[in-house]
């Protein structure tokens, strides 16, 4: 189960913001019955990069063997 507040990893690309699977981000709103979720994306600086809206299966908790690693978004995304 999912919870506010928690750190998760994008399961999918979501192209249309320019994420990618492996991106982190922070729930901060929870839909229904955990059918969905909002989500913030944050840019290593700490800076709200966006918050996008997705489905339950497009995410996962972080886990203890999962690695940060930094890149930079397109220009104009």
């Amino acid at each position: 189960m999912i919870y506010e507040r928690q750190r998760v990893v994008l399961t999918v690309d979501l192209p249309e913001h320019g994420f990618i699977a492996g991106d982190i981000g922070v729930i901060v709103h929870v839909h229904g019955e955990h059918e969905g979720y909002e989500l913030e994306i944050f840019s290593a600086d700490g800076h709200t990069l966006d918050v996008v809206t997705v489905e339950a299966h497009q995410v996962r908790p972080v886990s203890r063997r999962d690695v940060l690693h930094v890149r930079a978004l397109p220009e104009g995304a």
